[in-house]
């Protein structure tokens, strides 16, 4: 099975390469020149729902007809980051660190200006059932993931500038955002500077980011605003361990990858602070999350009441997720199983992931953002959890 998953990554990292780390995303329909020369469609929110929700669904690769082009995503840049970080870490090479060196310095060009510190956003208008946000508008997701890839980076090269870029983002998450307070005066950050949203994987990926950086710079402050959102959080769990995606009536759904999201950011934030209190927290919710997402023969559900669609961030995000709470050993099985089925189901000749599997048909557009800057980051974490393993023994 190493053997399939290591054939496997070199297809998908080859693939990446070649196209630059640049290609379509999902939601990246509004950046059409035919939908933006509509000035009054253009400007209704549901017209652009409509739009982005049309090419997000389609089994059909409409994009080159409308002219929408491949791109950087800051977000995948972050991914691919830390995915080359664990690279370096099962292997010195010095293809790796010219990769590390070349993603840290372009993720701190495409930071955008103007917010309290380092951020960053979608290279899209996107329009969401809660907000819209323009191109590049910073956002708690984005800009978690990719400081968090700058401090992987600094783990490795050691430079004080990526290190600084993550401490600043902790001002933009501080300064920025907007908060909802419960009785107890924990809270939870918004999205963007721009809505009130109450998304409980958002919040948390801006509470590690703060806990991780207060365990290089020792501030108490950030591990105790870090707390507040992990408390807001844990205190909204439902009786069996999980978690709705949030709190607005159209956020009632619970899916796997946010799930893994949720479960991942507490055990850092447990890890980096040294405040063990949410562990309860977090053992009842790893248990929903493998009795619930993934099935006998390996297929991994989005959502936990049915199969369809199976999305290719759902088992990346089991690996992430198992390595991340050091349980991989125990849970080395399930791995294996979900990485043949997506492998055999979900992986094109020519190297890149398909995107989602419906019961009849399969959505085979390759998007490097959703689909394969996910699976080589969970791929690379994996082929470093067995270097670990083999080195140990």
């Amino acid at each position: 099975m190493y053997s399939k998953i290591k054939e496997s990554f070199e297809k998908l990292s080859f693939y990446c390469d070649t196209h630059e780390f640049k290609g379509y995303d999902p939601y990246d329909g509004l950046t059409s020149y035919f939908f933006r020369s509509l000035p009054v469609i253009g400007k209704n929110r549901l017209a652009r729902l409509i739009w982005i929700q049309g090419f997000k669904k389609s089994p059909l690769n409409l994009r080159p007809l409308f002219g929408i082009g491949k791109d950087y995503n800051p977000k995948a840049l972050g991914l691919f980051l830390s995915g080359y970080v664990s690279l370096y870490k099962c292997e010195k090479r010095e293809e790796y660190l010219d990769k590390i060196v070349y993603f840290s310095n372009k993720i701190l060009e495409v930071a955008t200006p103007g917010y309290s510190g380092k951020c960053w956003g979608y290279n899209f208008d996107w329009e969401s059932r809660a907000f819209f946000l323009p191109k590049y508008t910073p956002t708690i997701v984005v800009s978690s993931f990719v400081a968090n890839a700058l401090l992987d980076a600094f783990e490795v090269i050691s430079d004080e500038k990526l290190l600084k870029a993550a401490r600043s983002t902790c001002d933009f998450i501080l300064k920025d955002l907007n908060r909802t307070f419960d009785d107890n005066g924990n809270y939870i950050y918004s999205y963007s500077k721009f809505d009130n949203s109450t998304v409980y994987n958002a919040s948390l990926l801006g509470s590690r980011l703060m806990a991780r950086v207060h365990s290089f710079t020792g501030e108490s402050k950030l591990k105790d605003e870090a707390k507040k959102s992990v408390d807001y959080v844990c205190d909204s769990q439902n009786q069996d361990g999980s978690w709705t995606y949030g709190r607005l009536p159209f956020h009632q759904w619970i899916d796997s990858f946010h799930t893994g999201y949720n479960l991942e950011c507490i055990s850092d934030y447990m890890k980096y602070s040294g405040d063990m209190s949410f562990n309860n927290n977090l053992q009842k919710g790893f248990n929903y999350y493998l009795n619930t997402f993934f099935t006998p023969e390996g297929a991994s559900k989005y959502y936990n009441t049915s199969l369809y669609p199976i999305d290719i961030h759902a088992p990346a995000q089991l690996i992430i997720t198992v390595c991340k709470l050091g349980k991989f050993n125990e849970n080395r099985e399930l791995i294996h199983k979900v990485l043949n089925w997506t492998i055999t189901n979900m992986q094109s000749d020519k190297g890149f992931f398909y995107y989602q599997v419906w019961k009849h048909y399969k959505i085979k557009i390759s998007y490097m953002r959703w689909s394969q800057a996910w699976m080589f980051y969970a791929m690379s974490i994996y082929l470093l959890q067995v270097k670990v393993i083999e080195k140990d023994s």
